[in-house]
């Protein structure tokens, strides 16, 4: 079994940074794109960021230049930089990510369960 588990949420000031890290573990060959998503009370998921397994990176329009993605495939490891966090941006952060089992088995998607990020002074 494969599982994503994230880590980082905290409470923060507005204008403040947290550094967010969704881990996979179990038996994976390979790891394609991942993504962070968000969800505020009362409102739908919102995309957020994605970066393929080549280090190609995309953004939404609301934290473009604030937010940053990463991944480090020698730990199954993704990454999200939150910087100049804004009380908009309170939620349940959850990674996804496309996870290959074996070599030539197909990428499955997989969510973890969400961390969740404060912005209040």
């Amino acid at each position: 079994q494969v599982q994503l588990m994230e880590s980082g949420g905290a409470l923060v000031q507005p204008g403040g940074s947290l550094r967010l890290s969704c881990v996979a573990s179990g038996n994976i060959y390979s790891i394609g794109v991942m993504k962070w998503y968000r969800q505020a009370p009362g409102k739908q998921r919102e995309f957020v960021a994605r970066i393929f397994g080549d280090g190609g990176t995309y953004y939404s329009d609301s934290v473009k230049g604030r937010f940053t993605i990463g991944r480090d495939d020698a730990k199954n490891t993704g990454l999200l930089e939150m910087n100049s966090l804004e009380p908009e941006g309170a939620a349940v952060y959850s990674c996804n990510a496309m996870i290959r089992l074996l070599a030539n088995s197909d990428k499955i998607e997989h969510w973890g369960q969400g961390t969740q990020v404060t912005v209040s002074s």
